[in-house]
C-alpha cells in the first residue's frame, strides 16, 4: 500500500475515533455521569473495537467477492464475532455491563452499515464517472 493510501486510512481512523469518543463522552454527561466509570481501559477498549472494524472493512473493499452485499458479509461475520470475543476476554478483566454484548453489536453494526453506505456510494459513483 502506499504511503498516502495508509495516511488516509489513519485519518479516517482518527476522525471515527474522536467522533465516537466525543459522541459517548456528550451523552454521559447529557445522564448526568461526570466520569467514564471504565475509565481508561474503556479508551483502548474503543480503540481496539474500532480497530477490529476498520481491519475488517479495508479488507472488505478490496475483496474480489460480487456482489457487494456478498463482500460486506464476508467481512462483517467474522469481525462482529472477533469483537464478541474481544469483549468476552475484556469480562475476564472487569465486569461486563448487562448489555454489554447488545451494546458492541448495536455499536459495531451500525458503524459499518454506515462504512458500506459510503463506500456503495462511492463504489456507483466512481462506476458513473468511468462510464462518462
Amino acid at each position: 500500500m502506499s504511503k498516502k493510501k495508509w495516511i488516509n486510512i489513519v485519518s479516517i481512523y482518527s476522525v471515527i475515533y474522536t467522533v465516537i469518543t466525543l459522541l459517548n463522552s456528550v451523552l454521559y454527561l447529557g445522564n448526568g455521569v461526570y466520569e467514564d466509570p471504565s475509565g481508561n481501559w474503556h479508551e483502548l477498549d474503543r480503540a481496539i473495537i474500532l480497530l477490529i472494524g476498520m481491519v475488517a472493512f479495508i479488507l472488505c473493499t478490496a475483496l474480489p467477492v460480487k456482489p457487494l452485499i456478498f463482500r460486506y458479509l464476508i467481512a462483517y461475520v467474522p469481525s462482529q464475532l472477533l469483537a464478541f470475543v474481544y469483549v468476552w476476554f475484556s469480562g475476564l478483566r472487569e465486569e461486563l455491563a448487562k448489555t454489554a454484548y447488545r451494546d458492541i453489536w448495536i455499536n459495531f453494526t451500525g458503524l459499518f452499515i454506515l462504512l458500506c453506505i459510503v463506500n456503495t456510494i462511492i463504489s456507483i459513483y466512481n462506476k458513473k464517472r468511468n462510464t462518462e
